[in-house]
């Protein structure tokens, strides 16, 4: 059981569990159109053991059983994707009806159980046909994203407590585009710099596109990291303020002020569109809330590699089953860091959570969380307006290039059998949040 008491937060703050629609779906039919995640996934070598999310957990057929877990929980909010592919095969154009359906039964089945819903338009699941127009990389998909938008919004928006246009634009852009670990797998700076710059002017256009029908509670989800110098040597901290402008301040930069820092525009020079300042004022459009995701801290040295202005390194911490270290205090610097330099709207910790070992007995996890918990207690009393946190994640689940092989859920799956079993770590939530709704 955690420690502290769930009116420690305030009676306005909201918990919640998160999913992402490719890690969990399934459901691949239906008229469902191939996304980059399917042909990536189908490429030898990409996934851990050639996973795909071809079946996941079929929250596809299982989602009120899964809706009842978050119900019994005691959770407030469920933070959840919709499947671009899903609603529009081919990213443009035709609309499937059978994935109109899915979500109208979806989204209806929360507010049945008092639920609410947070929905994501975009978690990483782009169409294939529109990969096949450049994806991130060609200007256009800004009106590709905003049309599809648009049909979010006419469909569903009256229902939804709250939408976010993107999930993690660094890992669209840079970890897909520069580093090649995720879909569709660049490792071109000509790309990873378009995509760094469309993901957020995308993201203006498609907040147009809701406020033009009335959509409310608009944000997007940054996943920032604490980065932090492995050593004092002014050459490592060189090498961690690269970092940070890379990570966290291209993006809160971008969103939140409309410039983007020095070090990147410099770095990228030649590789960003052209004229992409003129895009500025629609890549901060003003929101009405930010989702962070918090998992770790990066640690920076110096790199002695050419053209590499910086080389993570392993610290010394304890580690999750995926390796990142555990660093509590690395949210309470961020939400506090947010709030004071960049905006005053409210924040929440739209995903936070740990990898654990196999199995429904998970005390570390419950620690993890314990300690993040009290992490955003510590930024409340220190000014954040911090007004929720949802925990990454309900399921065990589809971990996009590590497969099946590493488990964040609070419920435990047997992709077998597809049977949900409740960890330790989910009855620690459920004593904090039991007869609170």
């Amino acid at each position: 059981m955690f420690s502290f008491d769930r009116r420690d937060f305030g009676s306005d703050f909201t918990f919640g569990v998160a999913t992402a629609a490719y890690q969990i779906e399934g459901g691949q039919g239906h008229g469902r159109g191939s996304s980059i995640w399917d042909t990536f996934s189908a490429t030898p070598g990409n996934v851990h053991n050639g996973d795909t999310g071809l079946n996941a957990c079929n929250h596809y057929e299982l989602w009120p059983q899964d809706l009842d877990l978050i119900r019994d929980g005691g959770f407030d909010a469920y933070r959840f994707s919709f499947a671009w592919p899903r609603l529009i095969p081919e990213g443009t154009g035709a609309v499937n009806q059978a994935g109109l359906d899915f979500y109208d039964r979806l989204i209806d089945g929360m507010l049945e159980r008092g639920l609410k819903p947070y929905a994501t338009l975009y978690h990483w699941d782009l169409p294939s046909t529109l990969q096949d127009r450049g994806g991130w990389m060609n200007r256009d998909i800004a009106s590709w994203f905003a049309d599809y938008a648009t049909l979010v919004a006419r469909k569903f928006g009256d229902r939804l407590q709250a939408t976010a246009t993107i999930n993690e634009p660094w890992c669209v852009a840079f970890l897909s585009h520069f580093l090649g670990i995720h879909a569709p797998g660049y490792r071109d700076l000509r790309a990873a710099a378009r995509a760094m710059h469309h993901v957020l002017f995308a993201h203006g256009t498609a907040v147009d596109a809701l406020r033009a029908e009335g959509t409310k509670n608009l944000g997007i989800v940054l996943n920032l990291e604490k980065s932090e110098p492995a050593s004092d040597s002014e050459a490592d901290k060189a090498a961690c303020n690269f970092g940070d402008a890379l990570f966290n301040r291209w993006y809160l930069g971008g969103v939140l002020k409309g410039q983007y820092p020095d070090e990147m525009t410099e770095w990228l020079g030649p590789h960003l569109p052209t004229n992409y300042q003129d895009d500025m004022a629609v890549v901060s459009r003003p929101l009405d809330w930010l989702g962070i995701n918090y998992y770790t801290r990066g640690l920076y040295k110096a790199s002695s590699e050419p053209g590499r202005p910086a080389e993570m390194v392993k610290g010394p911490l304890e580690k999750t089953d995926i390796g990142w270290e555990i660093y509590p205090q690395g949210l309470t610097d961020l939400l506090v860091r947010v709030s004071n330099d960049y905006t005053k709207l409210p924040l929440y910790v739209t995903e936070n959570g740990m990898a654990e070992v196999e199995g429904d007995n998970d005390p570390r996890r419950t620690k993890y969380y314990e300690d993040h918990l009290k992490a955003v207690l510590a930024a409340k009393a220190q000014g954040a307006d911090v007004r929720g946190y949802f925990a990454w994640s309900l399921l065990d689940n589809y971990e996009w290039a590590e497969g099946y092989n590493k488990r964040f859920g609070l419920v435990h799956v047997d992709y077998q059998t597809q049977k949900r079993t409740p960890k330790a770590s989910f009855r620690a939530f459920q004593g904090l949040l039991h007869n609170s709704r």
